[in-house]
């Protein structure tokens, strides 16, 4: 057998995928890795690194979690109070210039 002078590299992306793959109930390892034209013995060596933590999957882009949604739901419920807030302050600051604008016209009458 010849060596192979160009490697494949995976992603972890690719390589948890295949993992999850193989987990599924009813499917073979070595179907998985037939398929995906990889060798069983590198899947197992994934699997095990996929349990020990070194491949982890990152989110698929668009989705998110559920505590940073939760938490971006917070953010914007305190920025939109914020901005009643604020509109509520410059509200009563206008009040309180017309009311001293007031005072002192009438002082100056």
């Amino acid at each position: 057998m010849a060596r192979k002078f160009k490697y494949d590299y995976y992603n972890d992306v690719f390589k948890a995928t295949a993992v999850e793959l193989a987990a599924l109930r009813g499917i073979y390892a070595q179907d998985v890795a037939e398929i995906l034209d990889i060798h069983p013995v590198m899947l197992y060596r994934w699997k095990k690194e996929y349990r020990d933590g070194v491949i982890m999957k990152k989110p698929v882009k668009g989705s998110i979690e559920s505590s940073t949604s939760s938490e971006l739901k917070r953010l914007k419920k305190i920025e939109k109070e914020y901005e009643r807030l604020q509109m509520k302050h410059e509200i009563l600051k206008k009040s309180i210039q017309y009311c001293s604008d007031q005072k002192k016209k009438s002082l100056n009458s």
